[in-house]
């Protein structure tokens, strides 16, 4: 049994969640809804309270969606209560983050500034505070969405080993090399 899959999902108080007869999990919560399609063999369950999936087989497939559905019910119960938020840090000398609305410009160093638009589902913010580096705060109740957008913008430009220089997550260390060696 899928250690993952078998353990209940405790819902809160406010949290409804529908499945209807065409396996689409609906989950309602205080911070607004979510819906997801989940596979026809997986069921889901709703007593008391608690929330539990349960697969028909020990199938090596049935085995593998159990836990990644129990996963993904149990982020989109945990996004619609308190939400999830990704901080980016970005290091480097002329590096700036400015926000109007969805619409973020980032200077990376570039021969030109770079307009990302962060989908609606997100808020964006920007903080840059003097004598520390721009940060860019993304929040949201979707953890997939979030997480998509969070990779794209470090993908603009990615911590390099020497320096450390680029987008990192705030939490992200970056292990530095030596570089080169000196002359004889």
């Amino acid at each position: 049994m899928s250690r993952i899959g078998k353990s209940p999902i405790k819902l809160a108080s406010g949290v409804t969640v529908t499945v209807s007869p065409a396996n689409e999990i609906t989950v309602k919560g205080p911070k607004g809804e979510l819906k997801r399609s989940i596979d026809r063999d997986i069921t889901v369950e709703v007593k008391d309270g608690v929330l539990n999936v349960t697969r028909p087989t020990d199938q090596i497939r049935h085995r593998a969606l159990h836990g990644l559905y129990r996963a993904l019910i149990a982020n989109m119960v945990k996004g619609v209560t308190d939400g999830f938020k990704q901080q980016l840090e970005l290091v480097g000398v002329g590096y700036k983050a400015a926000n109007q609305g969805q619409l973020l410009d980032l200077s990376l160093g570039y021969s030109h500034n770079i307009v990302f638009e962060v989908p609606k589902e997100l808020k964006v913010a920007t903080l840059t505070e003097k004598g520390a580096n721009p940060k860019i705060m993304l929040e949201g109740i979707d953890n997939q969405l979030l997480g998509q957008v969070a990779a794209k913008l470090r993908s603009l430009r990615k911590p390099e080993p020497y320096k450390g220089k680029g987008v990192r997550y705030s939490n992200e260390v970056v292990r530095k090399k030596a570089g080169k060696s000196a002359g004889k």
